[in-house]
């Protein structure tokens, strides 16, 4: 998509501090609750969900997904766009 990140996200999701698989369950909470269209940004520290599960799980459900990595934050801010 490439564009995602350029939007106002609907909603922000924090999930810094939390490890797998919490990243991916309040993930999935958050999307359920948006209308589809709907742009969620994550905040998000673990790797193995900011560059692996998140991803996947977006990736099947048809989702638009874009991750944005800010090294010198330490964190993901991931864009995911509801269908």
């Amino acid at each position: 998509m490439g564009n995602l990140s350029n939007q106002a996200p609907t909603e922000t999701l924090d999930t810094l501090g939390r490890v797998c698989p919490y990243p991916l369950v309040l993930t999935k909470k958050a999307i359920e609750k948006l209308g589809s269209g709907s742009v969620l940004k994550v905040l998000c520290d673990a790797p193995a969900s900011a560059e692996d599960t998140i991803p996947r799980w977006a990736e099947k459900q048809g989702f638009g997904f874009e991750s944005v990595k800010l090294e010198d934050k330490g964190y993901w801010e991931l864009y995911i766009q509801k269908k």
